[in-house]
């Protein structure tokens, strides 16, 4: 345990908004070494840059606060 870097989840995450059969949008979500995930769906392009937007914020905050952490392996 001791020596081992904690990093949030989400803090080295990629977004990127996807279109979605029927018109809708949705944020695909990609955190290295981990399969994307696809967030949806949203009604347009703008409320899904939005939902990135307060997604980033709140990992932000959640670093600094140090409220959510997970150990990463080193080497």
């Amino acid at each position: 345990m001791g020596g081992m870097a904690k990093t949030h989840p989400h803090a080295e995450a990629t977004y990127r908004v996807v279109a979605l059969d029927g018109g809708y949008f949705g944020v695909e979500v990609a955190i290295p070494d981990t399969y994307p995930t696809t967030v949806s769906r949203f009604a347009t392009e703008a409320e899904a840059e939005e939902w990135i937007a307060r997604h980033k914020d709140r990992v932000r905050s959640e670093v600094s606060t140090q409220k959510w952490f997970r150990r990463t392996r080193s080497g």
